[in-house]
């Protein structure tokens, strides 16, 4: 039993007990990739996603990089978070009176509820890559809000609640290609439209090389008694070119523009087939999470290889004291 997450019960959250013999702090899902190549007739590739729970059941915001190359954003649903019915086409999304707004390409969307509202985050084409915004309260009618940042930036991700008043996210700002550097920063606003106060959170480097070309913010905070705990990626760039891995952060909790604990090595790094092989070979990119709040289990969803959806398995407990006992001295 865990008491550490502040948050709901989750009772059915997807699951698998950690391997007999394995010492890792994060495990995958045996029935890995769950989503693979040429899911829906319309995508060749489905990947980098991000899910929530739903009336005892799950829905999520989903890459999709269709078969002309260019990626947006489909809505899905599932009964248990491993199986996924992915919809037949892109979201439509409106204004907020109602008249067509259209994406020109969307990627990497993260998913929050805040209050009684479902909030996407994405990265956007505002003549070139930025932070796109949009909301929904029922899944059929999807409002698309003002662009929060100019470009370039990407890796936007909300807080699940307000601090201070305020609401808060996290970006990474970037520049118009395949971006060769990159740190977190945090930004408020008072009413999701009007955006400042931007502050530096963390940077890439450490003491060893997986994070040392650039770091960028996974799914949306998880609130625990410890602190805020973040997923991030973390890349290396090797002589055969760039490398995702996972790793996490805890960011105080009243102020997380403060890093309070730091993973000093990857907890998931670029291993089986499906992570290796694929559209964009080396990546195991973090953006969804499922918590059960009761237990304490945590469900990471990642995009492995910009080719396919995969899962992996943490115990809160156990990972927030290897975070502590693995930390960056900084």
């Amino acid at each position: 039993m865990s008491n550490i997450i502040i948050g709901d019960a989750l009772p059915n959250i997807p699951w698998e007990d950690k391997p007999k013999g394995c010492s890792d702090v994060v495990w995958r899902y045996s029935g890995n990739p769950i989503i693979g190549w040429n899911p829906i007739p319309k995508a060749a590739r489905i990947y980098n996603s991000a899910v929530l729970p739903y009336n005892g059941k799950f829905v999520g915001t989903f890459r999709a990089d269709q078969k002309n190359g260019r990626a947006t954003l489909f809505f899905g649903k599932s009964d248990d978070g491993i199986h996924w019915n992915i919809g037949p086409d892109p979201i439509n999304w409106v204004d907020e009176n109602g008249k067509p707004n259209p994406i020109s390409y969307g990627y990497d969307p993260r998913f929050v509820k805040i209050d009684d509202t479902y909030y996407i985050v994405w990265c956007d084409d505002m003549h070139g890559a930025s932070i796109g915004l949009g909301k929904t309260k029922d899944f059929k009618t999807f409002i698309r809000m003002p662009n929060p940042f100019m470009p370039y930036n990407r890796n936007g991700v909300l807080f699940p609640r307000k601090l201070n008043g305020k609401y808060m996210i996290l970006s990474r700002p970037s520049d118009s290609g395949h971006t060769p550097f990159g740190n977190i920063y945090i930004s408020e606003s008072p009413d999701l439209i009007h955006w400042g106060k931007h502050r530096f959170v963390m940077g890439n480097g450490g003491s060893g090389w997986w994070q040392g070309t650039k770091v960028g913010a996974g799914p949306i905070p998880l609130e625990t008694k410890e602190g805020w705990l973040l997923f991030y990626h973390g890349v290396s760039f090797t002589c055969n070119g760039f490398v995702y891995s996972t790793g996490a952060v805890l960011l105080d909790i009243n102020d997380p523009g403060k890093v309070l604990y730091r993973t000093r090595d990857y907890l998931l790094t670029p291993e089986k087939p499906y992570e290796t092989t694929g559209f964009v070979p080396n990546v195991a990119f973090p953006g969804g999470i499922l918590n059960d709040a009761t237990t304490g289990r945590i469900a990471l969803y990642y995009g492995a290889a910009d080719t396919y959806t995969a899962v992996a398995f943490c115990q809160v407990d156990e990972l927030i004291d290897h975070i502590k006992k693995n930390s960056e001295v900084f």
